[in-house]
């Protein structure tokens, strides 16, 4: 190997050391390589200047010197921070929306961008929601590509025909409008209209129950009126259950009137008596009725008529089941 190339080679182990995150040492490298610290020095001088030079290409990367370890450390300034690549780490398996192999090779690639020393802590805090994780059952292959792919329709404005298995587990074939991808409560969700109906009615589908797509060459137009607003879905809607969009009133009792305002991003307390509490919310759906039931003797259902009477049908419904047993 020519002297060249043996610098060439360490320069890029060097660097590729502290893309890993490894601390860079000096005197520890000279003694790998079995050169003076002087050229080591200089490789690292080389690699910083390289980095300066070509800032379109690697953007903010900052190979910098430590004075507490007496290191050198790749620095992604514009990168996230290893606190925060711990709580995306969180969220992500809390979702148990990706296999386990997905799920290991993006925590693999996050942990990339952390320390040496942060990366033990990452894996040590995580290792066991890892070994115990769960994810949810999936008809398709891969979540993520099935995402992706849904995701460049709805740029193109493409239409599309997936097959679906239903709740019931009956596979079906449908022609849609793709508009948006949203995810709730472990799923990931495609929302699409119909492209044999005219009553753009929004439906919903989960795409890990998707198990093919097939992209025509027709393109579509949305008439202004049917855009579809995807922040406003999200603070209206529950368990994605679809349905027409109301405005309810209910009572609470409960010990935490917080917990029902984050939880429905339209509520607002609009009167109080005591411990009771007086919530309006705009809704979308029958999934209100789930989520409020689910609160027991803490809420009453106060308006509309109809809202009044699903929640009693409910809990006629519920009554009944229980006193068929006896």
């Amino acid at each position: 190997m020519s002297v060249s190339d043996a610098k060439r080679y360490r320069l890029l182990d060097i660097f590729f050391r502290a893309m890993r995150g490894e601390d860079i040492i000096v005197h520890s490298l000279a003694q790998d390589y079995g050169v003076t610290s002087k050229s080591i020095s200089r490789d690292i001088s080389d690699i910083r200047n390289f980095l300066a030079e070509n800032r379109d290409l690697v953007d903010n990367v900052e190979l910098k010197y430590m004075a507490k370890t007496k290191s050198h450390r790749l620095e992604f300034n514009n990168f996230l921070l290893s606190k925060e690549l711990l709580a995306i780490i969180k969220i992500l398996i809390g979702s148990r929306a990706f296999s386990h192999t997905e799920l290991l090779e993006i925590i693999g690639k996050l942990k990339h961008f952390t320390t040496v020393s942060d990366r033990k802590l990452l894996e040590e805090i995580i290792l066991k929601e890892i070994f115990h994780y769960n994810e949810v059952n999936h008809d398709c292959k891969s979540v993520i590509d099935t995402l992706w792919q849904l995701t460049r329709c709805i740029y193109d404005k493409r239409e599309i025909t997936i097959s679906y298995y239903k709740m019931q587990r009956e596979k079906v074939e449908r022609r849609l409008r793709p508009i948006a991808v949203m995810f709730s409560e472990y799923y990931f969700y495609l929302i699409g209209y119909r492209c044999d109906t005219e009553d753009w009615m929004p439906l919903f589908y989960r795409i890990d129950r998707i198990v093919d797509i097939v992209e025509h060459r027709q393109f579509f137009t949305l008439p202004r009126e049917r855009t579809f607003d995807e922040g406003e879905l999200r603070n209206k809607i529950q368990f994605m259950f679809s349905g027409k969009q109301r405005k309810i009133k209910f009572s609470y009792t409960g010990p935490s009137v917080q917990a029902i305002l984050d939880r429905l991003a339209t509520a607002r307390v609009v009167d109080k008596d005591g411990d009771t509490s007086i919530i309006e919310a705009e809704t979308i759906g029958s999934g209100i009725i789930m989520y409020l039931l689910a609160q027991g003797t803490k809420v009453k259902a106060l308006e509309p008529p109809e809202f009044v009477e699903e929640m009693k049908e409910e809990i006629r419904k519920l009554s009944a089941m229980y006193e068929e047993e006896q």
